[in-house]
């Protein structure tokens, strides 16, 4: 088969300074107590030379910001604006799920692509996005981690949001991550600094040797198990139907595993490979968890469980999920993930 794309990927133009970055909670919003982030991450931008438009739906009537149909337009508006060169929301939430339905994919791709960002529940509909435009994502990071700088080797959202198509993003494992919980963002709202105190890198589960060095190639997508879950097999979430317009020569699939136990973790994974997600995997990066195994099923044999049957590699403990740091990757973006023999690497090419 030919490694050409029948459609190409689409790049957003690059986010330059004076660009409008708009910030909105398709999910969860922002409680009054944590407000003064947003202001300081406001500020922090702004510095830069970016405008930010702050949205109305940002803050916590419930556990979501505002009815669907308000979230949806506000969202919709900010991915259609010509003069919003980026779409940031402040994290992700639970129910975003509840969107999907209420969004104009159709006028999504007609109109100008603008960098989206997010993980977590955001990519409910970033992953969508990519899957049924062929507009490029960025998944890692979001508007509340901006103030933090990122450790040697992984690239903030800033820079990566900055690079032409064409240009090649390579970021490495930090070799270290961390283990205390969240910082508290009530008592010191401008916290900016990781503290990466246990040491790790990534690891090969599929092989008895966990060192065992391969090289991977495809066009990357990226999803948070427990939300995307829910989409393989349906309109919003056709892996295959995306890799035969625009990844030919494959997919690597990234996998952010969040909070659900393994049993959990186990069941979905199942299921998302029932429903095709996985047809067209030349391999599978799974984030670093804190979420928890069971007595006779840990968090590695679930995944291993669900999709060793794929026969193709799977390296775990990789910088994409809910535990810092966090890896800026670019859905849709061609991929080469290089493992072993002293490098733990991810290289894209906006092309």
């Amino acid at each position: 088969m030919s490694a050409e794309p029948a459609t190409a990927v689409r790049y957003p133009a690059p986010l330059r300074p004076g660009d409008r970055i708009g910030v909105t909670a398709p999910s969860a919003g922002v409680p009054d107590r944590l407000w003064a982030r947003v202001e300081l991450t406001r500020e922090f931008l702004e510095a830069k030379g970016f405008r930010v438009e702050i949205g109305e739906c940002m803050h916590t009537p419930s556990h979501v910001s505002a009815p669907r149909e308000k979230r949806a337009a506000e969202l919709m508006r900010m991915l259609t604006d010509p003069a919003i060169r980026a779409v940031v929301p402040p994290w992700g939430g639970e129910t975003g799920i509840d969107l999907l339905d209420l969004l104009d994919f159709a006028a999504i791709a007609a109109a100008d692509p603008t960098w989206c960002v997010g993980y977590s529940d955001t990519t409910t509909w970033l992953t969508p996005l990519t899957l049924r435009t062929g507009i490029a994502t960025i998944h890692g990071q979001n508007f509340m981690d901006t103030l933090y700088r990122t450790p040697d080797g992984v690239a903030h959202w800033t820079d990566v949001a900055a690079s032409s198509p064409g240009s090649e993003i390579t970021q490495r494992s930090p070799g270290s991550w961390r283990g205390a919980g969240f910082d508290d963002w009530v008592a010191d709202p401008g916290a900016s600094e990781y503290d990466l105190d246990q040491p790790g890198t990534w690891r090969r589960i599929d092989s008895e040797d966990a060192d065992e060095p391969v090289t991977l190639h495809g066009r990357l997508v990226a999803g948070c198990v427990e939300t995307v879950g829910f989409l393989a097999g349906g309109e919003y979430g056709n892996v295959t139907g995306f890799a035969e317009d625009f990844a030919p020569e494959g997919v690597i699939h990234v996998l952010d595993v969040a909070e659900w136990p393994a049993y959990d973790i186990c069941r979905a994974l199942h299921a998302m490979r029932l429903h095709g997600w996985f047809d067209r995997s030349t391999g599978i990066l799974v984030s670093r968890t804190k979420a928890l195994s069971s007595p006779d099923l840990s968090q590695d044999e679930a995944v291993l469980d669900a999709l060793a049957m794929l026969g193709v590699p799977i390296i775990s403990d990789v910088e994409c999920g809910h535990v810092p740091p966090y890896l800026a990757l670019v859905n849709g973006a061609t991929t080469t993930v290089r493992f072993g023999a002293g490098e733990n690497s991810i290289t894209q090419t906006l092309t």
